[in-house]
């Protein structure tokens, strides 16, 4: 006796068909699992016998072998056991298989038989669109995030008994509707705002900025000024995720169960924080089936990286390859894999081991050395690719007891908004999408200066020491700021703003 099951299972954050075959054959009770399973999917037996006998479905007592097609590829996690289930029934003639053929069937079970949530459940319902099917099957969890998918039907399923009723034909199950435009609607708005950071006026300024821009940044101050204040409420000002950046986001946190029930996309901008204990392959992504890191959950959004220089020499290290390509390739003997990563970096940093070099209010316990070394743990190809440097003082007492409130989010944003157009009318067709992308060969055609500006440029090089490298960031950052201001040229006050954005550059230990 034999029967086919059409599954599907995660690679990298695209899904592929996998044909569930159960040959059930005389001989000694045992079960099989082939088609290179990991642990959890040689388990599976256990829970399939087990939820097939508490649902009152007989067993067979008989050799079962289960196939997991293509067999050259891993497979992981307890998204087979529904279909493990159903096969063995349609096998026994339990499950009519007439209507095997036209659904992708998904789901963990429990040994009572309930159907549980799995993980990737986005990019699976685009496979079975692709692959011409007619919709899923899969656990009522996971049904929101899966009807996002337009073309397919989502049919949620809370038991095997369900998914056996439904494809004899004896249980009517509505498929999930989805509208896309509530989704956005409820689910655009962030806890932050602006409006709630007392002073910090100049900061404000940067990050306006480094939003407009698409600018990387690093906040330099001493403890409690607000810089992680600050940073979490970056996102709110950044332009708001269009539906394609949304799938791509919502498949990376798909396919490591990030995804609430109650959710179907993500539609914010993601914020990350790791702490400077991560480990590279927390950051940047792996495993022996690589999974993505930090790095790639922050696709389309901002990673903060708090006390920048407590981080691991190496772990800071691998980040190059994200920062300069938007992606982030993960090489093992088995496989490689490749996963999104275009995010804003936003870094912190005290400006020395105690935290209060150049404090006016406390006394810095720090010599000389003591803070070339803590700065020289940044490399400089790291920040090489940070184009704002921000300074971040401590918060005085009239701001913090003042009653007036701040600009809100939305008026920032809005400014960044129109910066942000006038962006994509300029390099529309060129693959990019702010300034902070730009080549050379952009640079010197978009940030055209006039002799007053070239003067005022010289003169901040020579006297401030600044390098190479920091010559096209403040190009680039002047005009994100002319962007802002509505101007077509590049003007001296322009330039001027930009040259205060790179502290770090110069020599401020004297």
């Amino acid at each position: 006796m034999l029967a086919k099951v059409l599954s599907s299972a995660v690679f990298g954050i695209d899904a592929y068909v996998v044909e569930v075959e159960v040959d059930i054959a005389q001989g000694l009770p045992a079960f099989a699992t082939v088609g290179l399973p990991e642990g959890a999917v040689k388990e599976s037996k256990d829970r399939v016998k087990a939820a097939t006998k508490n649902c009152g479905y007989d067993f067979p007592s008989r050799r079962i072998t289960v196939n997991l097609a293509p067999a050259d590829i891993k497979k992981e996690g307890a998204a087979f056991d529904l279909p493990m289930a159903i096969g063995i029934l349609a096998a026994t003639e339990v499950v009519q298989k007439g209507r095997l053929d036209r659904y992708f069937i998904l789901g963990e079970l429990s040994l009572d038989g309930q159907v549980k949530p799995i993980k990737g459940t986005l990019p699976i319902a685009v496979a079975a669109r692709d692959a011409g099917l007619r919709g899923i099957l899969l656990p009522r969890d996971n049904s929101k995030e899966a009807a996002v998918v337009k073309g397919i039907e989502i049919f949620p399923l809370d038991t095997l008994s369900d998914c056996v009723e439904f494809l004899n034909g004896s249980l009517h199950i509505d498929p999930v509707v989805l509208n896309l435009d509530e989704v956005f609607k409820q689910e655009m708005n962030y806890p932050v705002d602006f409006n709630e950071v007392k002073g910090q006026e100049h900061v404000k300024r940067c990050l306006e900025v480094a939003a407009a821009g698409g600018h990387n940044v690093i906040m330099v101050g001493p403890p409690g000024s607000g810089k992680t204040m600050l940073a979490k409420r970056l996102p709110t000002i950044l332009p708001d995720m269009n539906f394609e950046e949304s799938i791509e986001t919502t498949k990376i946190h798909s396919v490591l169960g990030l995804i609430p029930s109650d959710r179907a996309l993500i539609v914010t901008r993601p914020f990350r924080n790791p702490h400077h204990t991560v480990s590279d392959a927390g950051l940047i992504g792996g495993g022996q089936i690589p999974k993505p890191g930090e790095v790639s959950l922050s696709h389309n959004g901002v990673l903060f990286l708090d006390e920048l220089p407590e981080f691991k020499k190496n772990v800071l290290e691998v980040m190059r390859q994200p920062l300069e390509e938007e992606k982030v390739t993960i090489s093992r003997a088995a496989t490689s894999l490749t996963y999104p990563a275009r995010f804003m970096l936003v870094a912190a940093m005290n400006p020395c081991p105690c935290g209060y070099y150049s404090d006016p209010n406390n006394e810095c316990t720090c010599t000389i050395p003591q803070i070339q070394r803590y700065r020289s743990k940044i490399s400089g190809p790291l920040m090489d690719r940070i184009d704002i440097h921000a300074e971040v003082p401590a918060v005085k007492y009239r701001d913090l007891a003042s009653r007036d409130p701040g600009e809100p989010s939305r008026e920032i944003k809005r400014r960044v908004d129109q910066a942000r157009n006038v962006q994509l009318d300029r390099f529309k067709g060129m693959k990019i999408y702010c300034n902070a992308q730009m080549t050379n060969r952009h640079i010197k055609k978009y940030c055209q200066i006039d002799e007053a500006s070239q003067k005022l440029l010289e003169v901040a090089i020579d006297k401030f020491g600044l390098s190479a490298r920091a010559y096209t960031r403040i190009l680039k950052v002047a005009r994100t700021i002319a962007d802002l201001e509505g101007q077509e040229n590049i003007q001296p006050a322009h330039l001027s703003e930009a040259i205060q954005y790179r502290t770090l550059d110069r020599n401020l230990i004297s």
